[in-house]
């Protein structure tokens, strides 16, 4: 199903020559005295982030580094973060951007599969590179520091010393639209991490038919995401969008907690925040959520799961503000299916973004009818050429011009689209599916209950059942056949959870993201 809205023509394609590091300087040669980044320390105007970029990739050349060769980005969200990443693009290196909550042994692993030549960190996070690199970092030759707070060891570097001794490299790297311009790692959630290989062309479209038309992003923005940086979320929200249009971003180094966010939005003022739905219950839970006055929020986005309703109403009644929510994913870069400002269907994940064309399948590879479940596949300039070194998984998500996105959708009559849960989440009870998601959302609507996840338990015949795991809020208090009650009220009675397991906490990845396999884990230990 194609897009059923539209924001104006359709942007021009980049030519045969595109560097996206160069078309984010000349997007903004204007404004050289305009501040584009504020992180903890300082800020960095557009004219300063112009001149760090191209003094970065001429320090990265200068170690030896070659077009096309890997370098690990493990940082905290700064302007260092930003200078690195597309100072590397700019010399036509690949930067390597990972999740900085990981474990030495996810980052051996990462070093060894992408076979990095460098690696540009952060202080905080040198002590667990050197770990890893001791385990599977035999190729990295040089270590450039961030902020360096004691001494460096051999081959490693301040990245401040290395921008300081290097004069501005006065030639971009002549690559292409469809040259690899960086690796995103899957979250791993169900398994090894997958390199994900985006091209130069990539974050480009993600900006031109989502950034600007659907979000509205202004040069007056100020933009603040609680996704990092690593994420294709947090890419897109933190950099690519705002630099596209001479906005400010509002990095931040810490965890997004809820002091942590509110902290940003009172002192930094930050008209547009990006935020995903764990965060969104986190802070409307909390004693210390600020009044309406305290802010300057005209727009707020969601991805990473899909957004209950009830959340969204609740944070629009509080401050006046829609939140946009969408869909996207690693292999796409960023969201494809979205809600739109003015014209928001909480419940729903919106309609089909401009550019990008929908497909909802059934088991047998054919389109289902409307309000029908269906494999969710997709089709747009922004997906990632493959995963690296995996010839199968590529195959399998990469099918033609169509990328399947492992998410289960309904169709509506209106054109929006329902998520129905993960393709490997589906539930059948009784013959019919049941949507895990479906049923958290109506759990979380209970005025005790913090966070829900929903799995499948095999009863002693052999039969699926729901089981839910809940977090009560704290003080809170609810008995499971209360919260049963609460789901048949609200559901098909087929759909309530028969067993109800209460937690302190639910699993999740560094991401954020609930792992429902380790709940399956420990519920197969417990019987």
């Amino acid at each position: 199903m194609a897009s059923t809205f539209a924001h104006g023509a359709q942007p021009v394609a980049p030519g045969p020559r595109f560097n996206f590091a160069q078309h984010l300087i000349d997007c903004n040669v204007s404004r050289p005295a305009k501040i584009a980044l504020i992180d903890d320390v300082g800020q960095l105007s557009y004219g300063e982030l112009a001149e760090g970029i191209r003094r970065v990739a001429a320090g990265l050349l200068a170690l030896g580094l070659r077009r096309e060769e890997r370098v690990l980005l493990l940082m905290h969200d700064s302007s260092d973060w930003v200078l690195s990443f597309l100072g590397a693009m700019y010399a036509g290196l690949v930067p390597v951007a990972v999740n900085t909550l990981l474990t030495a042994d996810d980052y051996a692993f990462m070093l060894q599969h992408s076979r990095a030549q460098a690696a540009l960190v952060s202080d905080a996070l040198l002590p667990i590179l050197r770990q890893a690199m001791e385990q599977g970092g035999q190729e990295v030759q040089t270590v450039i520091v961030s902020r360096p707070g004691a001494e460096l060891g051999a081959g490693e570097v301040s990245l401040d010393a290395l921008i300081e001794r290097s004069a501005p490299l006065a030639q971009v790297a002549a690559t292409s639209p469809d040259d690899p311009g960086f690796w995103l790692y899957s979250s791993g959630s169900t398994g090894r991490p997958k390199g994900t290989t985006h091209t130069h062309a990539n974050p480009y479209w993600t900006a031109e038919l989502y950034g600007k038309p659907i979000l509205g992003l202004l040069e007056k923005d100020i933009c603040f995401s609680a996704a990092k940086l690593f994420f294709a979320y947090g890419l897109g929200n933190g950099l690519s969008f705002p630099l596209s249009v001479g906005a400010t971003v509002v990095l931040m180094a810490e965890r997004p907690t809820p002091d942590a966010t509110f902290k940003r939005w009172k002192e930094q003022q930050p008209t547009v925040f990006f935020g995903a739905p764990t965060g969104f219950a986190g802070m409307l839970a909390s004693a210390k959520l600020p009044a309406k006055s305290e802010v300057a929020l005209r727009l707020v986005s969601s991805a990473g799961e899909a957004l209950p309703a009830d959340l969204g109403q609740r944070f629009t009644a509080h401050y006046g503000v829609e939140i946009i929510d969408g869909i996207g994913s690693t292999e796409m870069l960023h969201v494809y299916l979205s809600n739109i400002p003015g014209k928001v269907r909480y419940g729903t994940t919106g309609w089909p973004v401009p550019g990008y064309d929908i497909e909802l399948r059934g088991d047998d590879g054919l389109q289902v009818a409307d309000g029908e479940t269906g494999d969710l596949y997709v089709r747009g300039p922004s997906a990632a050429l493959l995963y690296w070194g995996n010839r199968e998984k590529t195959r399998e998500t990469f099918q033609g011009a169509w990328t399947k996105s492992g998410d289960k959708y309904v169709r509506n009559a209106d054109g929006t689209y329902t998520y129905s849960g993960r393709s490997d989440d589906m539930l059948k009870v009784s013959g019919i599916y049941v949507s895990p998601f479906e049923v958290e959302a109506t759990l979380v609507q209970h005025p005790a209950v913090l966070e829900a996840a929903v799995i499948g338990m095999t009863d002693s015949e052999g039969l699926t059942k729901t089981k839910a795991y809940v977090v009560l809020k704290s003080g809170q208090t609810a008995t499971a056949e209360e919260l049963k009650a609460f789901v048949k009220e609200r559901l098909a009675p087929y759909k309530y959870p028969r067993v109800i397991e209460f937690l302190p906490e639910l699993p999740k990845t560094a991401t954020g993201k609930i792992q429902r396999f380790k709940l399956r884990e420990m519920d197969n230990t417990a019987a």
